[in-house]
């Protein structure tokens, strides 16, 4: 008897009450493979022929080169630099810690391109497969030494305490017992800068390096929709499946979680002695670099143009362009990302979870590769979409859904399932039960989100360029626009802008990252 009403609960799970919701995050699943579709579609399209004389050519085999030489010297330094700098926070009696971690993800307020703007403005001789990896590393380090900060703090010290009593030295410790237990915080953070890396335009553009972004995003513009920008973007996908499948085999399938009675204990903090001195000298020699150099630049440009580079008529519509923009897309992927968001707590199925799987695919896809697959469709299927306001909203929702979903998730995993139940035992409706108990409760995660998306939309360029419907100008697009003229001076107020809206993401992301280890 006691098997009943457990199986007439579980029932309506699955079938007529979540009806709605799972026909709605389908629908999202199969917008989401837009991109996918666009790459079989062109080489099915273009022919055996065609795409093998475009892919397999010299200048394809340059890119392809130049792309793993980037990653190749990127990814290792980025790595060793953000596991010292996450030491030195988490791990040591270094002064002002706080105030050092804070610092150190500051370079995330600063978009990649103003980065390059700003150093092609200092070092105009830094160019090539040193400029373009020495700025990456400035850029994006803090994508892998947030994780790795937010793991070391939570690690349990009982480990290396018994290596310790085994008289393990302390860099024995570290890279046996230790640094295994970074493995995915170290992976997760890897892939997100390669992933940025493939992605990246407007950098490698003023470091004068050639990757498959920027061959792509020039071939689209001196031959509009061309095959060749198209099958481009086919080798650049594959290269992206690489890189997943590649974090996958390095991250495998080992875990370490804490099992048994007690609690976990904060590790003691390593005393830098002589050291502590060329510590503060590297770290205020990394928060130099990546932040006093922007912020250096924006401020002799500023100076420079005077009041005369702030046109006003220029700099107010772009601002508000941009943030209706950023508010637009930000709530439709909002709402586009609650339905499997709130399936994948509530409801978890194999359905689930493959629909879960089509949202997250599309962000390790480049914004070239979602705007040259809207481009494609809306001039062979819908014209009448081709540049307008509906079909760049929908290349950010595409873009930016993953973030979406993974605050939605995180915020709909704290309300508790038992208001919901609560509400439809007082006669409350399914939908209405759930909008008016867990939406309510997920709200301040899911504004969160939002801002995460927003931000994100704030700051993209690339898409916006191929996307932007006329008369539609960004900041992000003004500031590009001058950079291209080489007018730094007129660019500085947009990038100014654009650091400015961005401090927000900065804060919100340590905030999160305080959070979840507490």
């Amino acid at each position: 008897m006691s098997l009943l009403p457990s199986a007439t609960l579980r029932r309506p799970r699955l079938r007529p009450r979540h009806l709605a919701v799972t026909s709605a995050a389908a629908l999202v699943a199969l917008l989401s493979l837009i991109p996918l579709g666009f790459i079989v579609f062109v080489a099915i399209d273009s022919g055996w022929d065609t795409a093998s004389a475009m892919v397999f050519r010299p200048r394809v085999g340059e890119l392809v080169v130049n792309t793993l030489a980037l990653v190749a010297v990127t990814l290792p330094v980025a790595i060793g630099l953000s596991v010292g700098l996450a030491w030195l926070t988490e791990r040591t009696n270094l002064p002002l810690r706080r105030t050092w971690s804070w610092l150190l993800v500051a370079p995330l307020a600063v978009p990649a391109f103003v980065q390059s703007y700003a150093w092609n403005t200092v070092a105009p001789g830094l160019y090539g497969l040193f400029g373009a990896a020495l700025v990456s590393i400035l850029a994006y380090f803090p994508f892998m030494y947030l994780p790795v900060a937010a793991q070391l703090r939570r690690l349990d010290p009982a480990l290396e305490e018994t290596a310790a009593s085994l008289g393990k030295s302390p860099a024995a410790i570290f890279f046996s017992v230790v640094l295994p237990q970074l493995r995915l915080a170290i992976s997760g953070g890897a892939l997100l800068i390669g992933l940025h890396l493939l992605a990246e335009y407007g950098l490698y553009v003023l470091m004068r390096y050639d990757t498959f972004a920027t061959a792509i995003v020039d071939q689209f513009q001196s031959v509009f929709n061309g095959p060749a920008a198209n099958l481009l973007g086919g080798v650049l996908v594959l290269l992206c499946f690489a890189l997943l499948g590649l974090e996958s085999f390095v991250r495998g399938d080992a875990r370490y979680a804490r099992v048994g009675g007690g609690s976990a204990r904060s590790t003691g903090r390593g005393h830098l002695g002589r050291w502590a001195l060329s510590s503060q000298l590297a770290l205020t020699a990394v928060v130099l670099l990546s932040v006093g150099v922007p912020l250096y630049t924006l401020t002799r440009w500023l100076v420079l143009g005077g009041t005369d580079i702030w046109k006003l008529d220029s700099i107010v519509p772009a601002l508000g362009q941009t943030a209706f923009l950023a508010l637009a897309g930000a709530g439709i992927t909002i709402v586009a990302a609650l339905p499997a968001a709130w399936l994948s707590v509530r409801a978890p199925s194999r359905l689930a979870r493959l629909i879960e799987s089509s949202h997250y695919y599309v962000g390790a896809l480049p914004g070239v590769i979602v705007a040259l697959a809207l481009v494609t469709i809306t001039v062979r299927v819908a014209l009448p979409l081709y540049q307008t306001m509906a079909t760049l909203l929908l290349a950010y929702l595409l873009m930016f859904l993953p973030r979406a979903m993974v605050g939605l998730r995180a915020s709909i995993a704290q309300a508790p399932v038992e208001l919901e139940r609560a509400a439809q035992s007082l006669g409350k409706p399914p939908l209405v039960a759930v909008f008016q108990t867990t939406v309510r409760l997920a709200a301040p995660g899911a504004f969160a989100a939002a801002a995460l998306v927003g931000l994100g939309i704030a700051n993209e360029l690339t898409g916006t360029l191929m996307l932007a419907p006329n008369g539609v100008r960004t900041l992000a697009t003004r500031f590009w626009a001058y950079t291209a003229e080489l007018d730094f001076s007129s660019a500085a107020p947009y990038a100014l802008l654009m650091v400015l809206l961005s401090l927000p993401l900065v804060l919100l992301l340590r905030l999160e990252a305080d959070r979840v280890v507490k």
